[in-house]
């Protein structure tokens, strides 16, 4: 059996042929799955998808008209699959329920530090061998409190991090992480974790209850030379929102891995298009913002172990074995 795969990095392209070798061939495909390059799929029994796939119901009746019966994503999140519409037309789904939590809790920090200490601007700058410090001046982390919103896996190693540079530690979820307990942490209410921190990073999935978790008020509720980090799911920040407080002078740092409407932009080359998308066009602008193209997972070590978890995902449904990462069973 031949597996498709679409939106394959080149970096990631190795990997996933090394671990599909001696078990079933496999295609790779640098373009994204959406209702232009479904049809490709016809007559593959399984594909593997990227984060940023288009698995809505169209895509999905297309695939499943052209055979398609199960759909690995690449991926923890999976809030761009309609389930309910993979189920109706009998379509098994499976994703990476996990993988290295400390890539994406060292890019978190990655990204807060290089928005304090200015790295950007320094190192553009210096490029032009202009050495001069003004504008570069940041702060120590060492005792001021950072606020961790989602306590899971990636956000109790980013806590394992701030605790290693002596900051206060506030945390925010539906249940309390014994490990976080034991570092010190406090579980309070949203409000008062926004209200006090230094530093706020967002650790949680994105599901309904979670769309604009930081909205209009979160952010009026944030400290006004606070730093915000998202390395989780665009959807959590309010971008529209966000921009209009920046507009106002506020924040000393904002760093995005993600970005709400990131599909069909992220991961590919722009460079010589206009880009529609105002929001984002008038967010990177801001000499305190550092924006990243979803990259906070992408290590040799994360990589290898999604990857690995796709192939036995594949393994599982061939074989007829249930599997931890099913979100929609086989029928």
């Amino acid at each position: 059996m031949e597996v498709l795969a679409f939106g394959v990095q080149a970096d990631e392209r190795p990997l996933i042929e090394r671990a599909f070798a001696g078990h079933h061939d496999v295609r790779c495909l640098d373009v994204f799955l959406n209702a232009d390059t479904a049809p490709i799929a016809t007559g593959h029994e399984v594909i593997s998808t990227s984060v940023n796939a288009d698995l809505g119901p169209h895509v999905l009746e297309t695939l499943a008209a052209g055979g398609t019966r199960m759909v690995a994503q690449r991926s923890t999140g999976y809030n761009n699959i309609d389930l309910d519409a993979a189920e109706r037309l009998g379509m098994t789904v499976a994703r990476v329920s996990s993988y290295s939590p400390h890539s994406v809790a060292e890019f978190a920090w990655t990204l807060a530090m290089a928005v304090n200490r200015r790295i950007v601007r320094a190192a553009t700058r210096t490029r032009d061998f202009d050495f001069r410090l003004d504008g570069l001046m940041g702060r120590d982390m060492h005792g001021r409190t950072v606020g961790v919103l989602g306590t899971g896996k990636i956000g109790a190693a980013f806590t394992r991090i701030a605790h290693g540079h002596g900051m206060r530690l506030l945390g925010w979820d539906m249940a309390e992480n014994p490990a976080c307990l034991r570092l010190g942490m406090t579980y309070v209410p949203k409000d008062q974790l926004l209200a006090e921190s230094d530093l706020v990073s967002l650790h949680v999935p994105l599901m309904p209850e979670t769309q604009h978790l930081i909205d209009a008020a979160a952010l009026k509720a944030m400290k006004d030379d606070a730093i915000l980090v998202n390395s989780s799911r665009g959807g959590l920040v309010d971008t529209a929102a966000l921009v209009a407080e920046l507009r106002g002078g506020r924040f000393t740092g904002v760093g995005l891995d993600v970005y709400e409407s990131e599909a069909g932009l992220f991961f590919l080359d722009k460079s010589l298009e206009a880009i529609e998308d105002d929001t984002l066009a008038r967010l990177v602008t801001f000499p305190n913002v550092l924006v990243t193209s979803h990259q906070a997972y992408y290590t040799e070590d994360a990589v290898g172990q999604i990857v690995d978890a796709t192939v036995r995902n594949v393994l599982d449904y061939t074989a007829g074995r249930p599997s931890e990462n099913v979100l929609v069973p086989r029928s």
